[in-house]
């Protein structure tokens, strides 16, 4: 049996590439678990590299979780977006956090085809050599080397603009809920980028924009009209939270049930992107009775 101890050194960054490969938690935790299981059936000395061993399993899990899971987003009712992972706001919460998780980027690298996606992931996020990556992705080094160079370059040329400075980031954010929660139109549109973009995934189980909306005017009027039909003033609850490495938000409305993760994406402190999931399926494995506190209401 292989060095037990030795996974649960390597566990959180094995998460880190199937979550950053996979878009979703669930599959991330089971490739993880998968991986772990052929780990612990493995003889002692079958492993010379344990790292790289236990890197192109959980690498190969993913990629072929994402190729079959790539037909089915394809039909996914309206926008699909990552699962959110939510922690808290002190330093040891993000210490395994970067912008590299963030949900802009993680919608991006959706528009890469599965082989280039492992193997951005792999080499430019965690280094990994591109022989390794080849075991994973069944290609030649060459052929790896070479799709990761075309993902690094859809990923310069698209990547949405956004600010490294945490302050700016939730001062913008702090305004912009000040003005929803206000009702504040003329705040609103301030805080507002003009090509705010904001995304809502509701994967057809909850009602939810199908198509992004654009515009700072737009999407004023489409928060004004979220805030006036779909809540309960006084008793929808929110939080600011870290969300995939940034300040978001964690709403629930305990009345009408509804529930949201918001991650905000921000630029010379304006409100750039709102990507709002809304999906039950992907809220699941968030306790939002732990995460959300009474706030004034919010979208």
């Amino acid at each position: 049996m292989a060095e037990l101890t030795y996974f649960e050194q390597e566990r959180s960054r094995l998460w880190g590439i199937a979550y950053r490969i996979t878009g979703s938690v669930a599959d991330a935790e089971d490739a993880v678990q998968d991986a772990w299981l052929r780990w612990q059936a493995l003889p002692d000395d079958r492993a010379d590299n344990p790292r790289a061993y236990l890197t192109t399993v959980v690498s190969r899990i993913c990629y072929d979780q994402l190729t079959s899971a790539r037909a089915r987003r394809e039909t996914y009712t309206g926008t699909w977006l990552p699962e959110p992972v939510v922690t808290g706001n002190s330093p040891e919460d993000r210490v395994t956090l970067d912008d590299t998780l963030g949900t802009a980027l993680l919608t991006l690298l959706e528009r890469l085809t599965p082989a280039e996606r492992t193997a951005f992931v792999l080499h430019d996020i965690f280094a990994v050599p591109f022989g390794e990556i080849a075991e994973a992705v069944g290609r030649t080094p060459e052929s790896v080397r070479q799709l990761a160079s075309r993902a690094r370059r859809r990923v310069r040329a698209e990547e949405p603009r956004r600010t490294v400075d945490r302050g700016e980031h939730r001062r913008a954010l702090d305004a912009f809920l000040a003005a929803v929660t206000a009702g504040d139109l003329d705040g609103l549109l301030k805080i507002l980028d003009p090509e705010v973009v904001w995304r809502s995934d509701g994967g057809g189980k909850v009602l939810a924009a199908r198509v992004p909306v654009l515009g700072r005017e737009k999407v004023a009027h489409f928060i004004a009209h979220i805030v006036a039909r779909g809540l309960t003033p006084g008793v929808a609850v929110l939080t600011v939270q870290e969300v995939n490495g940034a300040p978001g938000v964690v709403f629930q409305d305990p009345t009408t049930g509804i529930r949201g993760v918001y991650a905000i994406t921000v630029d010379q402190g304006l409100i750039t992107g709102v990507d709002a999931v809304l999906n039950p399926d992907k809220l699941s494995h968030l306790d939002f009775d732990t995460l959300v506190r009474p706030s004034p209401t919010t979208p």
